[in-house]
């Protein structure tokens, strides 16, 4: 599908690679506030997004994501940030690079890029042109850093998707991309998982992965899983799925999913066909660590079905996207992980 570059290279090494964890639920336990920018903390608390890769990376992590998820103009201007795009982005992936290449293994540097909280027309006010733009701002910095890939993520709209894709082509850089499935089993946009391979596949070579990230709880997302790698049994599929179940404990939010469990969902995806398999909100390096361990003595087990799923991880919080009607078009922005 693509051509050679690194992502694909440690692919045809390994067979299967682990992504990190959650980037915003390590960043508030070192004291990130509700509502401050993850972002800023590339410039001002540099040594906490060391920490946060430098963890990942001990735990076993072969791709780590940059802390840029809201790093586009249209997220920092909430934050007056918005002319530093390029420098904020280079100074994550600047960062994350120094972490991966002091770790004496090959580990992916991932240029992570987020929704851009805003509508295309003819929902909202911004037009696709912009959105490219937006991106390939955003995507620059990341490049100019060390990014090898544009990690594209938790996305909603096919449209934004395409924007980015386009970006990270024009920009030079080959990229990834995956939504998330939190709407009855489908993206807020009303895309099912089973369509997510072909949003973006004529543009520049094609993505080097597709799949899923956050959404709901960690059954949801293999659910979504089982969608797509039956559509494309040959695709490099992604999956990067919460800790477990959110709970809410008074104003704070908890995960539900222990590290033998997490390590049982790598194993799942694993059984599943995922090729790239990760954490998303409340997966801590201890999750990733067991999930590591678990990848690592990995017995091949038949596919599992959605009820052998429900029976070892918990019950589905959604409708899958086969049973549900679509979603009504409307979009949010949020924050991974």
């Amino acid at each position: 599908m693509s051509t050679v570059n690194p992502l694909s290279d440690l692919l045809d090494e390994k067979g299967v690679l682990l992504a990190d964890g959650a980037t915003g639920t390590s960043l508030f336990a070192m004291g990130l506030e509700a509502g401050e920018a993850p972002e800023l903390w590339n410039e001002a608390r540099p040594e906490n997004i060391t920490k946060l890769h430098q963890d990942f990376v001990d735990a076993g992590a072969d791709i780590i994501l940059t802390n840029t998820f809201g790093g586009t103009r249209h997220r920092l201007k909430l934050h007056h940030a918005a002319d530093r795009v390029f420098e904020i982005n280079r100074k994550a992936a600047e960062i994350a690079r120094a972490v991966a290449d002091g770790a004496g293994r090959k580990v992916i540097v991932a240029g992570s890029v987020g929704p851009t909280g805003e509508l295309l027309l003819p929902l909202g006010a911004m037009t696709y042109e912009d959105a490219v733009a937006a991106f390939a701002e955003q995507i620059e910095g990341l490049k100019a850093g060390g990014a090898e890939i544009a990690w594209i993520e938790t996305m909603s709209s096919p449209d934004e998707i395409r924007a980015a894709a386009e970006a990270a082509v024009k920009v030079g850089l080959p990229y990834t991309y995956t939504g998330s499935f939190d709407t009855a089993g489908k993206t807020m946009m009303g895309l099912p998982p089973r369509d997510i391979h072909g949003v973006a596949a004529d543009i520049g070579e094609g993505p080097v992965a597709v799949g899923a990230n956050c959404g709901v709880g960690a059954s949801d997302i293999l659910s979504s899983l089982l969608d797509m790698t039956e559509a494309d049994p040959a695709a490099t599929v992604i999956v990067k799925g919460n800790c477990g179940i959110p709970e809410f404990r008074g104003s704070e939010i908890h995960y539900s999913g222990t590290p033998p469990l997490m390590a049982d969902y790598a194993r799942l995806a694993r059984d599943a066909g995922a090729k790239i398999i990760g954490g998303c909100c409340g997966t801590s390096c201890d999750h990733l660590a067991a999930m590591r361990r678990a990848l690592d003595s990995y017995t091949p087990s038949p596919r599992p079905t959605l009820g052998d799923i429900v029976e070892r991880i918990g019950p589905l919080r959604n409708k899958t996207a086969n049973e549900a009607p679509a979603a009504p078009p409307r979009e949010r922005g949020r924050r991974r992980g």
